[in-house]
């Protein structure tokens, strides 16, 4: 039985110290402030460790009135009407999907990346990205980047 992600909005306060210098050493390598991991971890004080288990998993929440891109990466079977059934969950979370690329299936899997715009008046992401995860043949889907 695949356990089901669940997203939350903190207040920075209630967020430990830990995610929160993950948050800033993600932002260092992605600025081009720090050429390594390593550096941004020396330079927050954090281990190398700490940074990969959870550099994945927290992002910087920004409200922003023209909506948030995010992009999520699938692993799916190459089944037909799949990426359509998957497609109408995003539709009908009201999110609006702004690029899609798909590679060709290996072994009849294919891996799939979709930028999403989440706006103000989409439902809850959490629900939508569990509903895309309980559709049958889709393996896992995973948050690659929130802007």
């Amino acid at each position: 039985m695949q356990e089901s992600s669940k997203y939350f909005v903190v207040k920075q306060k209630a967020v430990p110290e830990v995610l929160l210098k993950v948050v800033e050493a993600k932002r260092l390598i992605e600025s081009g402030k720090v050429i390594s991991v390593q550096q941004a971890v020396d330079q927050v004080g954090i281990s190398r460790s700490s940074f990969y288990k959870y550099k994945d998993d927290i992002f910087p929440f920004h409200d922003n009135a023209q909506g948030t891109t995010i992009t999520l990466m699938f692993q799916m079977d190459d089944e037909t009407g799949l990426l359509s059934d998957v497609l109408k969950i995003i539709a009908d979370f009201g999110a609006n999907i702004l690029t899609i690329h798909q590679s060709i299936p290996i072994n009849g899997v294919a891996s799939l990346s979709l930028s999403v715009q989440v706006l103000p008046t989409t439902g809850d992401m959490s629900r939508m990205i569990e509903a895309m995860e309980a559709q049958k043949g889709v393996h896992h889907v995973k948050i690659l980047a929130k802007e």
